[in-house]
């Protein structure tokens, strides 16, 4: 199943503009792949102002959000994975949500190869039409 994250991003983004509010992003700047003037990052962290007024060509997808804006008066180009964004929030009431953190993915890793495997033999059957549960690592 794809994550949720993207889809949350977006519709909290549209419910924050369209409360004519200014919609911010917490991100993990030290994500790789992240682009964002590291002289404005903290502690490892940014936040971005990505209101319609603030940002041009704001794209957000399933992958990623990308978008040109302006730090200390110079354009830059920013790419955030979709990964590295920690939090959606409006400036004015704090209002929006947190993310739990993602470890960085190697693009060489498939993760499909281990569904596709069957459960390990130590592991007793579970009984038919009860549906159960288990933490995966």
């Amino acid at each position: 199943m794809n994550s949720s994250r993207p889809y949350l991003i977006r519709a909290l983004y549209e419910w924050i503009v369209d409360n004519d509010c200014t919609p911010h992003i917490l991100v993990n700047a030290e994500y790789p792949a992240v682009q964002v003037p590291q002289g404005f990052a903290n502690d490892g962290q940014i936040v971005l102002n990505i209101s319609p007024s603030a940002v041009r060509h704001l794209h957000m997808d399933n992958d990623a959000v990308s978008f040109e804006g302006r730090f200390g008066g110079v354009p830059h180009s920013l790419y955030v994975p979709v990964a590295a964004v920690m939090g959606i929030y409006a400036r004015e009431n704090g209002q929006g949500m947190v993310f739990d953190l993602e470890p960085a993915v190697d693009d060489d890793e498939d993760l499909d190869v281990e569904d596709d495997m069957p459960p390990p033999d130590d592991e007793p059957p579970r009984p038919s039409g009860r549906p159960s549960l288990k933490v995966v690592k």
